[in-house]
């Protein structure tokens, strides 16, 4: 067995360890110590980027590369590391060498879908590539090399499934008139999959390539057909036949043939296309016209007009054919230009991320920072400007996420007319007093699922542009209407057919070329005076969209304005209602937090903050190694991870085991941008907390205390519904004993009951829910539940209750906003409000003596101290 191990192939060398051990003193480089600081800072860059990069530096131009070249550069790896460019790719060194001297000069330039003919794994082969070149300068400041970013996309199976979709179309729409099709190639020969033919006649693809399909003509027939066949071929003129086949159940059946040859634009026969349509019942029933005479007339008329459908039948099979193909070529044309736009949103997307960890590293210091100067004005003033450069840097990453469609988006249920007219100040605003503004509504509008700082962020970014071709004097015209896209639009555009809310922006502007229609959605494209603008507007609004299951659409003709159609999905659900953030202060703690972060920097960030707001802190630097602090028995409050992390063992995965190992665990995620492990359809899995990059020194406080909370609420909800076998301590049991929590009840004095009474209790968590609803039966309390506001609101309407008791952030309609609709009802009643932060944003402590906040987690004892309280107050105003 041990022999057997040692036979099985080492794993791939990383080019991290290759430049570790290779000996550069042997190559132009000299000795690794003697390089310049500028070239070890690139090349940790260079090393840490997911994306294929080489660099090639110095005079001979050595190749220095990350691990992702290692598919690029095939069988040549580990090789190629250290090597020159004119060694390696001597078969390209005469691109490389023009490139080069062009970077040289320092000038970046830019290929894309650029053939090459390379030879790697053996073998001469055809590729194709994205290729971004870039001079980099040296500690000197000349130019010391060139950086070469690589994104290979030779194969093009989404083009394939394409075309396959287009085959199959036309496939359906010959055996809806019970003919079989085939297609052979410009030779007359059969070849790769022939389903039709495979399924008619029972051959495998061995038996039927060729022409091994003759095996399946009847043995009269199989020699003419054949020579018939190569008549037509060697003529390029249509084939039209007849003959018996033997089919799979192994009857012999009679049928006519046509098939028409391809000519592709260049006058090149392509392919050949025809059809097997069964003619056997019409040949029966000739032969029994002759052997009954008597019904002779009949069988004729039956005869002629079998062979008039068959007639029209075959006249316009060259019209299907050719329709066919136009629709397979149109959606090959459509395919590529999302193609592009899917690579260069991959690009993006990688980049934001790494840019965001940069922000994080940066905002996270300059923060700290500020405690350490407070009290000098001048540096304060200059490090607030610095933080609010690091604000624009996110909003661009933003825009780079929002095209690459690796935004979290938070879609809510929105009333679309509502939300544009709330805008109307902003706009107006925005563009200035020169350019008119109408707005038209359809009657009836439909609510639209989306996320609504998106869209907010969308028609601003629209309605900039529109003033910018205008010039500042125009008329700017905002439409809103339900719309319903059809089968064939959704076919020819990569839309989902259905029922949309269609958003309209309409300029009188200078309008667009076709050329730049074409290409007004990559990122950075603009036709905009340098420094004029960042070419991200339209393109976010097109990533964002596509992420939402929408669909752009945009109309243009220069001299004449242009119209940009957004088709947002229809919701029926009721509008939800926006939660007011809380902006009180923020509140450190005691707990544990281990810190899984791969970036050391942005790490070591995220443990300063965390520790200057009192937490005690435990780091790992991936998925696996917090695992093995999580195993070694040191207890562990919160896990702030990183999602994007190295290694077999991913943060999701992480996440769920360390919750097997310690039940009460809280887990927050933080990225720079969204992945498919946490992210399914633009929205964040059920459950999931996460804390986006970059991320200030209050939004972690605030989101650390949250999840803190509501893990320990809902933790001593499943010691009292399984015993406390089976989770570890937290603050505020369920049970009638002392809590020792943080609620509002905690040590406060409590008034004596004046009678028991019904509470409605309103939360979202299952859990919590049915433990609170326990605790107040415990305490002699009827109880109403209700898992979400919009629930709740019947129950004010019909029932009668005491207290309200309700969580602040449900989903659709907030606490808040539910506790204003029971007030209208009831207007003495008391509110109860409970949530994982201390602060409720629009309640003001003792303001009100009916209502109260109960911090989560919370006891037996907190829970009656609130209602108590607020039951009292409500009595006495009675």
């Amino acid at each position: 067995m041990s022999a057997a191990l040692d036979l099985q192939p080492e794993p791939p060398v990383s080019a991290r360890a290759l430049l570790e051990t290779t000996d550069w003193s042997a190559t132009s480089l000299g000795p690794r110590e003697n390089w310049a600081p500028a070239l070890a800072i690139v090349l940790d860059t260079v090393l840490d980027s997911q994306i294929p990069k080489v660099l090639m530096w110095g005079p001979d131009h050595v190749m220095i590369y990350n691990d992702g070249y290692r598919e690029i550069a095939g069988d040549k790896h580990p090789a190629a590391f250290g090597g020159t460019v004119p060694d390696v790719w001597p078969e390209i060194w005469d691109w490389n060498r023009k490139v080069i001297e062009t970077g040289l000069a320092g000038q970046a330039e830019t290929y894309r879908d650029q053939p090459m003919r390379l030879f790697r794994n053996g073998a001469f082969r055809y590729v194709v590539f994205d290729l971004f070149y870039t001079p980099i300068r040296n500690s000197e400041g000349a130019i010391g090399g060139v950086l070469c970013t690589v994104i290979e996309h030779t194969e093009r199976e989404a083009a394939r499934s394409g075309l396959r979709q287009s085959n199959e179309r036309f496939r359906a729409a010959v055996a809806a008139i019970h003919s079989t099709l085939w297609t052979n190639s410009a030779e007359g020969r059969m070849s790769g999959d022939q389903p039709g033919w495979a399924a008619l006649t029972g051959q495998t693809r061995e038996e039927y390539e060729g022409f091994g399909w003759a095996a399946a003509v009847h043995p009269e027939d199989a020699d003419a057909t054949v020579v018939a066949w190569n008549e037509a071929v060697a003529a390029r003129s249509t084939f039209v036949f007849e003959h018996r086949v033997r089919v799979a159940s192994g009857e012999w059946r009679t049928f006519s043939i046509r098939a028409v040859p391809i000519i592709d634009e260049a006058g090149a026969l392509r392919e050949w296309v025809g059809v097997h349509t069964d003619v056997t019942d019409e040949r029966l029933a000739q032969e029994r016209m002759r052997e009954h005479a008597g019904v002779l007339e009949r069988q004729i008329r039956h005869r002629e007009r079998a062979e008039e459908q068959l007639r029209q039948l075959n006249e316009t099979l060259e019209q299907r054919v050719a329709q066919a193909v136009d629709e397979r070529r149109a959606a090959e044309a459509a395919l590529n230009r999302s193609q592009r736009l899917e690579t260069v949103g991959k690009l993006t997307g990688g980049v934001a991320h790494d840019f965001n960890n940069l922000l994080q590293v940066v905002s996270g210091n300059l923060q700290l920072l500020l405690k350490d100067i407070a009290g000098n004005d001048r540096a304060e003033t200059r490090v607030r400007n610095a933080l609010a450069g690091v604000s624009r840097g996110a909003r661009l990453a933003a825009q780079l996420l929002a095209f690459g469609r690796r935004q979290a988006l938070e879609p809510k249920v929105v009333n679309v007319t509502r939300f544009v007219r709330g805008m109307d100040d902003m706009l107006r605003r925005a563009i200035g007093e020169g350019v008119e503004v109408e707005t038209v509504f359809g009657g009836g509008l439909w609510n639209t699922f989306i996320d609504p700082n998106q869209i907010e962020n969308a028609l601003l970014n629209l309605a900039i542009n529109a003033r910018d071709a205008m010039e500042s004097q125009g008329k700017l015209t905002i439409e809103l209407s339900n719309a319903h896209l059809d089968d064939d639009y959704a076919r020819r555009h990569e839309v989902a057919a259905g029922q949309y809310v269609m958003l309209a922006v309409s300029d009188t502007g200078s309008g667009m070329s076709p050329e730049v229609i074409e290409r007004v959605f990559e990122p950075f494209f603009t036709t905009k005076a340098e420094g004029k603008g960042s070419g991200l507007g339209l393109s976010m609004v097109y990533g964002f969209v596509k992420q939402s299951g929408g669909h752009v659409n945009i109309y243009s003709e220069v001299g004449h304005g242009t119209t940009i159609r957004l088709y947002l999905p229809r919701s029926t659900e009721r509008e939800d209602q926006e939660v007011e953030v809380d902006t009180g202060p923020v509140a450190g703690g005691t707990e544990t937090v281990l810190v899984v972060e791969d970036d050391e920097e942005v790490r070591a960030t995220a443990v300063e903050m965390l520790t200057d707001l009192g937490y005690r802190v435990l780091k790992a630097v991936d998925a696996q190694s917090a695992l093995n602090v999580v195993e070694s028995g040191i207890p562990i409050d919160i896990l702030f991870t990183d999602v994007v992390m190295p290694g077999k063992l991913k943060s999701p995965e992480l996440a769920r085991k360390a919750k097997e190992r310690l039940p009460g665990l809280a887990v927050l995620f933080t990225s720079g941008y969204t992945e498919n492990s946490i992210v399914h359809g633009g929205r964040l899995d059920a459950g999931v907390q996460l804390l986006p990059k970059p991320y200030t020194r209050e939004a972690l406080a605030r989101k650390i205390r949250h999840v803190h909370a509501n893990e320990a609420q809902a933790n001593g909800a499943r010691k009292a519904l399984h015993g406390p076998s089976l989770a570890p301590a937290a603050p505020g049991p369920a049970t009638p004993a002392k809590s020792g929590g943080t609620g509002a009840g905690a040590g406060a004095t409590v008034p004596e009951p004046v009678g028991k009474g019904t509470i409605l209790l309103v939360e979202d968590d299952g859990l919590i829910r049915m433990n609170t609803a326990d605790m107040l039966k415990d305490l002699g309390y009827v109880v109403v539940e209700a898992g979400r506001a919009e629930d709740a609101l019947t129950a004010i309407q019909t029932l009668p209750f005491d207290a309200l008791v309700t969580d602040v952030n449900l989903p659709g309609m907030s606490g808040t906003e539910l506790a204003d609709e029971a007030r209208q009802v009831k207007p003495e009643v008391g509110i109860v409000f409970a949530t994982g932060d201390r602060h409720v944003a629009g309640v003001t402590p003792g303001a009100d003596p009916r209502v109260t906040v109960l911090s989560k987690p919370y006891g037996m004892e907190d829970l009656e101290g609130a209602i108590l309280r607020v039951l009292a107050s409500e009595r006495a105003l009675a």
